[in-house]
């Protein structure tokens, strides 16, 4: 088993007895373009995509896919889905397109259970875009507030298990943020997207009154669902320990490194521009001036932020 064994289903559902639900399909099929590829074309997850325009999706269709997702080794399977979600007396439900009142779908509890059991995949994820989706992860003997979670078992949901998921503009609220984050707006500065930076960007994005989010997690490790840009290239990181030798140093600042101010010098404005970049990143900060610019035009120097002491101590390691 290797970083690259990596699997994806991404359902839609739109198509119910009571009407169609706009966006879902769209919505499957955005997730698993993004998750297929990272930023720079090298392959991520190997998705399969179903939706309900072009397979009736059963509860039976549904609760086989999902069986195979988990079964077998994988070090990553994930699972998303978009579509109504209801609830009774036994917790949540996923519904699907044969959906009935005394039989509405797919339940959560089901759906853990096969989580908790797939001892051959080292991660799982699931992510649910649906009215009471913060079901999932509970026990329903136990209440919504009550979760129980194998090790390596991570849950991102668009409500809370009495909350409803709501649309806007045809496409779900929530899986257009877990789209941004993964597009690069939850990375970190080496690029890396992670479940608990989705979590977070999405949990920005929605305030007090809006929807509120649920993230279960019980993880050894923080999994990296997809890389983006890097907002510093890595060799420009690979030099922090060069440029400050301790965390509290001063990197000394003159006017040759600014390209605007005679005298020049390519080497210096070089390294100055990768200074910029870092500063951009909030990992340098100027010395006694409130720009770059002028600390190399009042000749004072810069210095690492706590997050550049963090990145500079992993660089030295030899971790980036």
């Amino acid at each position: 088993m290797h970083d690259q064994f990596r699997r994806a289903l991404t359902v839609g559902i739109s198509d119910y007895p009571t009407g169609r639900l706009r966006g879902c399909v769209e919505d499957a099929r955005a997730l698993a373009k993004l998750l297929r590829r990272h930023h720079d074309g090298e392959v991520n997850f190997d998705v399969e995509v179903l939706t309900s325009d072009e397979r009736t999706v059963t509860k039976a269709l549904l609760r086989e896919r999902v069986t195979a997702l988990l079964s077998g080794p994988a070090d990553v399977a994930l699972l998303y889905f978009t579509g109504h979600g209801s609830e009774d007396s036994f917790g949540g439900h996923l519904m699907t397109t044969d959906a009935t009142d005394h039989d509405p779908g797919l339940s959560l509890a089901e759906v853990l259970a096969l989580a908790n059991r797939a001892t051959d995949v080292r991660e799982v994820v699931i992510i649910v875009d649906s009215c009471h989706a913060g079901w999932l992860g509970s026990v329903p003997a136990g209440g919504a507030t009550h979760a129980q979670l194998r090790e390596g078992l991570s849950i991102i949901t668009a409500s809370r298990a009495a909350e409803a998921a709501y649309q806007e503009d045809g496409a779900g609220v929530f899986t257009k943020l877990v789209l941004s984050a993964l597009d690069g707006g939850a990375a970190d500065v080496l690029g890396h997207v992670s479940v608990a930076g989705v979590y977070a960007h999405v949990s920005q994005a929605l305030g007090a009154w809006d929807q509120r989010p649920l993230f279960k997690s019980h993880v050894a490790r923080m999994l990296t669902l997809r890389r983006a840009p890097p907002a510093v290239p890595l060799a420009t990181l690979r030099l922090l320990p060069e440029w400050f030798p301790a965390d509290d140093a001063v990197f000394p600042l003159s006017v040759r490194h600014e390209p605007t101010a005679p005298p020049h010098d390519e080497e210096a404005e070089r390294t100055f521009r990768s200074l910029q970049k870092c500063n951009r990143a909030k990992l340098v900060e100027p010395e006694g001036q409130e720009d770059m610019y002028y600390a190399a035009m009042q000749e004072t120097g810069c210095r690492l932020t706590t997050l550049g002491r963090f990145y500079r101590r992993l660089a030295a390691d030899g971790r980036v």
